[in-house]
């Protein structure tokens, strides 16, 4: 990509100066990826004359299941076409949009209840025809509303009978089916899914084998615009895969609406720059060094050299357009850049105090490699990048680190000293809590609505929800009185304690706990003794290398329960999609362990839910930090404590490097908190002959 071509080298930039380049091009979006059916304005049967739109109805409402609507619907139609028929237009489709009922929604009855008063015809009963009857010319396709039309009003059971007795009755009929035969699906959820593909049919036309997931995607807005909220959104598209309308390989709504990657030019349009020049350096520099990294360090080069330096700059020195920076100015952003200002508490008042801002000298580090590049790469092309190339104000001694990484393993040891003597704690505590929600969902499946049963423990009352999920129970807590989803509970218990056992046990970083699947289990047989070692495949993440943990009897019996919760009625674990949350982009399906169901689909668990199950799991345990505030785990703490551990009980620190998949042993040593038992021991005995000598 060019960036200037018409300056001078010699010259200072300027914003006026410099030529704009068009916005990088970004990421298609789901309606591009998934477009919907156009609107059609012209089709056969809307240029139908009178008589044959009375034979079309005729023929749609044969099927129509009682003979009082049969007649009423011969006495009604008639009426409707006169009052379309008196209105502008060519086509009948043509004289609905120029009624305006289209536009009118909920309140489109009151232009035909107009329209009998010039006529000297109205009464409450023609109208009452006229206005049922429209929902049948639509089922015959006479007329199509718009979608906003459909979604307003009771018209959700008349318009899935019309569309069903004149449209397409197989089609829905096998619809119907596939969703009353999962389990997952309230007869709620059939009705909403069924009347939304109606509405789909009457819309756009055709029968239910030509909607689209566009046009899924496109009702799924209107309903959210109309009603500002959408039931069994992702069922609907489950359902219509399922039953063959939509192809086999069609993704869930989660993953077609899940943000992907960003461009370059979206990455840095996140902040407002002023100078449009440079923030087309920015988009070119990101876009020259996007090849060679990933996405991650891509969103972080563009966190640094946007939002902590240009836009700082910006911010408080307002019309800069140049990287050639002012002492003053560098040294006041550096300044601006290493300490923070904190809220916190005193003496019953808040106060804001600075401190120093943990990732200073990441950002330091990246702007320093921003500028050498320029200068760099200006040497191989002048044109496109000489003129960027200024003086670095950040020198090598701004990024002297010793100090800080000094403070940062200091930090990291003592917080690692702090929660391991608490992990048996909490290890317990997660496993007494999942057996104690187990017991209570148990006892609260056999009892009654309106009951109360006691199990673990507590005294719970059963409460009476006819609208949700057969399988869900809803009580009554005492202690807040506040609903409680005890299926909800037992399933955070659940998969908290999994999270927890396989961390400890593994030190494995949570995003290659997530990525463990069914094939992860293989077996080793040692050649010396033939005996049989189960082993667990970690598969390739940060380092890029795979490598293999022993499964001990523990271990084993966790993945064992996990296995037997996720497996599907044919016995099989089943295949989910898992995101990249790095990457941001969606693996192959596979039969991923740590999965859970979702309303009606299963989904991965995500980096945010093994954060929230383990405060949780904290909280119920009561566990404090020195400071007496609530203790914080996090899934990096267990690989920390992990690696401490195995090597405080012996285990070479080559072999710890190996099991937890450094490349460098002076990684596994920095993770490692160092307990100091020789001077431990010898300061012990230095006081002992003290005070013997006392």
């Amino acid at each position: 990509m060019t960036i200037i071509e018409t300056v001078p080298a010699t010259k200072t930039v300027t914003r006026d100066d410099a030529q704009t380049l068009e916005p990088a091009p970004t990421q298609p979006d789901w309606q591009t990826r998934y477009p919907a059916r156009a609107t059609q304005a012209d089709w056969p049967a809307t240029y139908a004359d009178r008589g044959e739109v009375d034979r079309i109805v005729a023929a749609a409402t044969a099927e129509l299941p009682t003979q009082r609507v049969r007649e009423a619907r011969r006495w009604g139609v008639p009426l409707l076409l006169d009052w379309l028929a008196d209105q502008a237009g060519q086509t009948w489709q043509q004289r609905w949009l120029a009624s305006g009922a289209d536009t009118a929604g909920a309140d489109w009855a009151q232009h035909p209840e107009q329209w009998l008063g010039r006529q000297e015809k109205y009464s409450e009963y023609r109208l009452q025809l006229m206005t049922s009857s429209l929902l049948v010319v639509v089922g015959a396709d006479v007329v199509r509303p718009s979608l906003a039309w459909l979604l307003t009003g009771g018209k959700k059971r008349k318009l899935v009978r019309n569309m069903v007795y004149g449209r397409d009755a197989a089609g829905f009929d096998q619809l119907r089916r596939v969703c009353e035969q999962d389990r997952a699906i309230t007869p709620d959820a059939v009705g909403d899914i069924l009347f939304r593909c109606a509405v789909i049919v009457a819309a756009k036309g055709g029968a239910l084998a030509d909607v689209s997931v566009g046009d899924v995607l496109e009702i799924l807005d209107a309903e959210y615009t109309v009603r500002g909220r959408a039931e069994s959104a992702s069922a609907t598209i489950r359902m219509l895969r399922e039953a063959g309308v939509l192809d086999a390989d069609t993704p869930t709504l989660w993953q077609i609406r899940s943000l992907g990657q960003r461009s370059a030019a979206q990455l840095v349009d996140r902040y407002p720059i002023a100078c449009r020049p440079i923030r087309d350096l920015l988009v070119a520099y990101l876009s020259e060094r996007q090849p060679a990294i990933d996405y991650t360090t891509l969103v972080g080069l563009a966190y640094h050299l946007v939002r902590c330096f240009w836009y700082d700059l910006e911010q408080h020195h307002g019309g800069i357009d140049s990287l050639r920076l002012p002492r003053e100015v560098a040294g006041a952003w550096k300044r601006r850049l290493r300490t923070k200002a904190t809220s916190v508490i005193h003496d019953d008042e808040r106060v804001e105090v600075e401190s120093e801002r943990l990732g200073y000298l990441d950002t330091l580090a990246t702007v320093r490699a921003f500028y050498l590049d320029l200068a760099e790469w200006g040497l191989d092309d002048p044109v496109r990048w000489g003129v960027w190339v200024a003086p670095c104000p950040i020198s090598q001694e701004d990024l002297v680190r010793r100090k800080f990484l000094r403070r940062r393993k200091a930090r990291m040891d003592s917080r690692t000293r702090e929660r391991l003597p608490m992990l048996p704690v909490l290890a317990q505590a997660a496993d007494r809590r999942r057996r104690e929600s187990q017991q209570l969902l148990q006892a609260g499946q056999q009892a009654q609505p309106g009951k109360q049963f006691t199990a673990a423990g507590k005294t719970l009352t059963r409460i009476d929800r006819p609208t949700a999920a057969p399988d869900n129970v809803w009580v009554s807590d005492p202690d807040t009185g506040k609903p409680r989803l005890l299926n909800l509970d037992e399933e955070h218990a659940f998969w908290a304690w999994a999270v927890i056992e396989v961390l400890r046990h593994t030190g494995v970083r949570v995003e290659e706990l997530l990525e463990l699947n069914h094939h992860s289990l293989i077996q080793y047989r040692l050649p010396s003794t033939g005996e049989l070692v189960p082993l667990l495949q970690i598969a390739p993440s940060k380092t890029d290398a795979e490598r293999l943990l022993v499964v001990g009897p523990e271990l084993a019996e966790v993945l064992s329960t996990v296995i037997c919760r996720v497996r599907g009625a044919d016995g099989a674990v089943p295949l989910v999609r898992a995101r990249d949350s790095h990457e941001l982009v969606w693996m192959p399906p596979s039969p991923l362990l740590f999965q859970r169901r979702t309303r009606s689909e299963n989904r991965s668990l995500g980096g945010d839910f093994v954060a929230t199950l383990l405060d949780e799991s904290v909280a119920h345990t009561g566990l404090t930090d020195p400071a007496g505030g609530p203790l914080h785990f996090t899934p990096h703490d267990f690989r920390r404590m992990f690696i401490t551990d195995a090597v405080l009980n012996g285990l070479p620190p080559h072999i710890a490097q190996v099991i937890a998949g450094h490349r460098d042993i002076g990684v596994t040593m920095g993770y490692k908190a160092v307990y100091p038992d020789e001077a431990i021991t010898a300061h012990l005995a230095f006081i002992a002959r003290r005070r013997a000598l006392c």
